[in-house]
């Protein structure tokens, strides 16, 4: 009885510790994240759905704080529902989840360390998300965010010059093709849907690139723009 006691106490300090580390870790992110008031940046977007025939678009994407996003696109872009929007809610309303450090993992050379967000209550989209966080330059490399409307997106992250800001230059969104939604007006190979065993066949995941340029950050943007 005395060693279940003990053992039992042992788990939950080390629970404790590791949800104290893992807050320290999105504070960090956030606190960075603060900096940038709003933004635009170009976008060019290049979808790989299953029977999906779309070309590259590209569009202009607006941000202000703390999760207000705006897409402007002349062409239809295909893209996760909220995909830039998930980490920006993730990071703005941290009381909603609980923050646990779950393991270590080397991306692109760079040690990160594993954020599992588990949220607070039952009704909110997102049912859970995973962070790969290189802490020695407060960034996400990578992040799996599985909600109700989306179902799994995984996202790698590329940096360049506005890393500084924590911006990146490139995402590449990975998708669950059969919880992915096609926007209306985009075309689906309806002749190869019906020749093709779509268990065996048809890929269960597809990919979106998304590169971004020129950025403008902190220079101010009308409320208007995210009403419409």
């Amino acid at each position: 009885m005395r060693i279940n006691l003990t053992l039992g106490l042992l788990f939950c300090s080390l629970a404790q510790i590791l949800g104290q580390d893992a807050q320290k870790t999105i504070q960090a992110l956030q606190q960075k994240w603060s900096l940038v008031k709003d933004y635009s940046v170009d976008l060019n977007i290049k979808s790989n759905i299953p029977l999906i025939k779309i070309l590259p678009v590209n569009a202009t994407l607006f941000f202000k704080q703390k999760d207000q996003f705006h897409l402007k696109s002349k062409g239809i872009a295909i893209l996760p529902k909220k995909g830039f929007g998930d980490l920006a809610q993730l990071l703005a309303h941290q009381d909603q989840f609980n923050a646990i450090s779950t393991g270590k993992e080397t991306i692109k050379n760079k040690e990160t360390e594993i954020v599992t967000l588990l949220p607070n209550g039952d009704n909110g989209d997102v049912i859970l998300a995973k962070l790969w966080v290189d802490k020695t330059n407060n960034l996400v490399l990578k992040s799996q965010i599985t909600s109700r409307s989306n179902g799994t997106v995984s996202t790698e992250y590329s940096y360049g010059q506005d890393s500084k800001w924590g911006l990146p230059e490139q995402l590449i969104f990975t998708v669950d093709v059969k919880k992915f939604k096609v926007p209306k007006g985009v075309v689906v190979d309806i002749n190869k849907t019906q020749t093709v065993d779509s268990q065996k066949q048809v890929a269960k995941t597809g990919d979106i690139t998304v590169k971004f340029s020129n950025y403008k950050i902190n220079q101010g943007i009308a409320s208007s723009i995210f009403k419409n």
